[in-house]
């Protein structure tokens, strides 16, 4: 999935009310800029960081500058714009990208489910049982390596594995599918100490028969495009 616009480097002065940023541009200007991420962003908003902002010029839009990058040198980044996983992974599911769920023809994004739930993909395919999918961005890692989720305490995702769960228990096939926006990780894990009950949940949608799926991200600059499967390793590394 191709930037629309070509990024720009800049430094990040601060972020704040969860969807502001003020930045500064190489050619020393401060603006601020969308952030597309409603989340903790633990370990990604820190003043000083270089990031890569997208710009626009489009006159409905207030901000004329959207953060979608953290460079961390050495040529790996992370993805701050939690929308890219949904957009990616359509693309992916409807040209059957994806071994695991390549069996499904039907890819509908956004579908009402369970008690007031939407799951973001639901997969069907002529004698097969529905597949429920859902997305989660995986953006925090404090082990080198080792990505981690969530990076905040989240009622919503703790409901959305409950309804994952009822799913499995129905007969359909039900998946947690973590979609890693980084790059320098090789394995996804848990982070049970920022939300326990999150991790207690997991457990039990899995023993239900909920499957989970990794899959990395290559980021540049120009793009991010979905990469290889990533390891799931429910018991972290000491830190």
């Amino acid at each position: 999935m191709r930037f629309q616009t070509p990024l720009q480097p800049a430094v990040l002065l601060r972020r704040y009310k969860r969807f502001l940023a003020d930045i500064q541009l190489d050619d020393g200007r401060e603006v601020t800029a969308h952030c597309a991420n409603p989340g903790s962003m633990m370990g990604l908003a820190q003043p000083g960081m270089r990031i890569w902002v997208e710009p626009n010029d489009d006159p409905r839009k207030k901000l004329k500058y959207g953060w979608r990058l953290v460079d961390h040198g050495s040529g790996h980044f992370t993805g701050v714009d939690t929308s890219v996983p949904n957009r990616a992974l359509k693309d992916a599911l409807t040209v059957r990208a994806i071994p695991e769920l390549a069996a499904y023809g039907t890819v509908l994004p956004e579908q009402k489910y369970g008690s007031n739930s939407r799951i973001d993909f639901l997969l069907r395919e002529d004698g097969l049982p529905d597949a429920y999918v859902e997305v989660k961005s995986v953006t925090l890692s404090r082990t080198p390596g080792l990505a981690e989720f969530p990076d905040s305490v989240t009622a919503r995702g703790r409901k959305h594995l409950e309804e994952l769960e009822a799913m499995a228990q129905a007969g359909h096939r039900a998946v947690m599918l973590f979609l890693v926006q980084r790059t320098d990780c090789s394995a996804v894990t848990l982070a049970a100490d920022i939300d326990p009950a999150y991790a207690a949940a997991f457990d039990a949608a899995r023993a239900a028969g909920v499957e989970v799926l990794c899959i990395g991200c290559r980021i540049t600059p120009e793009a991010i495009d979905l990469g290889a499967p990533i390891a799931f390793a429910r018991e972290r590394a000491a830190r």
